[in-house]
């Protein structure tokens, strides 16, 4: 029998690799997507993992993900951690560079969703899982560019959570509220920034939650952070 598919939209090196470490040791045959596929040769070569490049913003791309993800097995898991941003003033903020954050960060969460759903519905169960931050529910002096697709991926998140929930579809969004720790570079203050372990750790929990008791939204911070 083929082992279960996750596919990680928006791999890198952060939260999205101890991911594919974890669902890997977990029997899970792991699917990442970036546009620089490149970046991910050492988690490829640790982890067994295949590597399609991927624009997210771009239906056929994303189709191409998932067509990619198909010929591995049935998928059951899917995580969207792309994330688009921009910063600055709102008066002086480049208005071209706010679009494609919105076009990352929410449509891309939209495409990405939407192939996981047209499979799961198909299969009758999994998970969508969708990493939001703390501006996805407030929103900060100069940061409208990641606030606004921020709250979008959130509203989306529930539509579809609402949607395919009674259907034993899964959707769940994170909150991820603090700093996640740099590969490689301890804080200075004992666990003062997110473990990308750990909140791989708490993605996989919820993933394998009885459905009769699910989270949708889950807040995550380190001790230190206040709210």
């Amino acid at each position: 029998m083929a082992s279960e598919v996750a596919v990680i939209a928006g791999a890198g090196a952060g939260l999205s690799a101890s991911l594919a470490r974890l669902l890997t040791t977990e029997g899970f045959r792991v699917v990442l997507a970036a546009r620089n596929t490149a970046k991910l040769a050492a988690l490829v070569e640790e982890t067994g993992a295949l590597a399609v490049e991927t624009d997210v913003a771009d239906p056929a791309s994303v189709a191409n993900l998932f067509e990619a993800a198909d010929k591995q097995g049935p998928l059951a898991l899917a995580v969207f951690n792309a994330s688009g941003r921009t910063r600055g003033p709102i008066a002086e903020v480049d208005a071209d560079a706010v679009k494609q954050a919105l076009l990352v960060g929410a449509y891309g969460g939209f495409l990405v969703g939407q192939q996981a759903a047209r499979r799961l519905l198909a299969r009758g169960s999994g998970s969508i899982l969708f990493t939001g931050a703390s501006a996805s529910i407030k929103g900060f002096p100069g940061s409208a560019g990641f606030a606004m697709p921020k709250f979008g991926l959130r509203g989306l998140a529930q539509s579809m959570a609402r949607e395919l929930g009674p259907k034993n579809i899964h959707v769940a969004h994170f909150i991820i509220d603090g700093q996640i720790e740099p590969v490689g570079k301890k804080p200075e203050r004992p666990d003062s920034q997110l473990s990308p372990d750990a909140i791989a750790q708490t993605y996989l929990a919820v993933h394998r939650q009885h459905r009769s008791a699910w989270s949708f939204e889950v807040e995550l911070r380190p001790w230190v952070e206040t709210f």
